[in-house]
């Protein structure tokens, strides 16, 4: 695709790499906040990734939750909850969280209790810290396997500079929604970690877009005389995708948002992390990944070109 052609088709082309500098100072300010929130807040984790138990309620009525913490103040043990969720039609199901792992006699005395008390049998399920750790250590690998395979892809497809600006983004995403979360301090679960990866999905898809548009109008690596030259290449690339990814985005951010309103408290975190994300996503691959790779890629070509002899004149 001519470049020319391209501008011809824009009736305007906003200058995204002119303000590169503002993008970089926003996503470092965010990382700075993140790694403060993340060293003095921390995450909220749940009992997924350390040792703790939760007991399900079932009732034929509404519970609340100043209810549900009487009763397990009630029972011989006298349990207190270290949170309590309200769920199901009308209310109708509780979980409580306890951190920390409830002893066997502990657990007969509140599933007695409650069984007389509602008529059925609290579910409960323990984690020991040997099994949160290992799955904490699972998820990361995951994420690590699921972002090396990406920067393979990419850098086969493309080019090792794209895979590693990529890269950049992925990482600016999943770190964007952990931040957001210790800010929060929502719980951090299993179906969290299903998010991220989505994510990862989802912001690859449409930094690859991006990229491919860009690789489209790149001239010659020898009509790149400066650096405004190749910034030109990514604005108007920039330009053309910008409504596309404007339009997915909102798409997939009504579903999440409906996810979040309406699918109950077992998937508040994943739908909370999916919206975190999309945003997160496309703004690293508009402000980071291309603004990035403009940057890199000028210096290489610097260098190139710093290494290539110089042709003497003819005599």
């Amino acid at each position: 695709m001519n470049l020319n052609n391209s501008k011809k088709v824009l009736k305007r082309v906003i200058p995204f790499v002119k303000f590169r500098n503002v993008f970089f100072l926003i996503t470092l300010a965010y990382i700075l906040a993140g790694g403060i929130l993340l060293s003095t807040i921390g995450l909220n984790l749940g009992i997924d990734f350390q040792s703790g138990s939760r007991v399900e309620i079932s009732a034929q009525e509404p519970l609340t939750e100043e209810q549900v913490r009487s009763d397990f103040e009630a029972v011989e043990a006298n349990l207190e909850p270290d949170d309590i969720t309200l769920g199901g039609e009308n209310n109708t199901i509780a979980s409580a969280r306890f951190i920390g792992e409830l002893s066997q006699e502990e657990i007969a005395a509140l599933q007695t209790y409650f069984e007389d008390e509602y008529g059925s049998i609290p579910n409960t399920s323990t984690v020991s810290p040997q099994v949160g750790q290992e799955l904490a250590q699972n998820a990361f690998i995951s994420v690590l396997i699921a972002s090396l395979g990406l920067v393979i892809y990419i850098t086969i497809r493309f080019q090792l500079l794209y895979g590693i600006a990529s890269i950049a983004a992925l990482l600016h995403d999943a770190f964007f929604i952990i931040g957001f979360f210790s800010l929060l301090q929502v719980e951090v679960n299993v179906p969290f970690i299903a998010a991220v990866l989505t994510i990862v999905g989802y912001s690859i898809n449409d930094t690859i877009v991006t990229f491919d548009r860009i690789r489209e109008n790149m001239p010659p690596t020898e009509e790149i005389e400066s650096f405004e030259d190749l910034a030109e290449v990514v604005d108007v690339s920039l330009n053309q995708t910008l409504v596309r990814s404007i339009n997915t985005v909102l798409t997939v951010v009504f579903a999440a948002a409906a996810l979040f309103i309406f699918g109950g408290e077992g998937i508040r975190s994943f739908s909370l992390a999916l919206l975190i994300g999309l945003v997160a996503g496309t703004y690293s691959s508009i402000f980071l990944a291309a603004q990035l790779w403009v940057v890199w890629n000028w210096k290489k070509i610097k260098r190139e070109r710093e290494k290539a002899p110089t042709e003497e004149p003819e005599s």
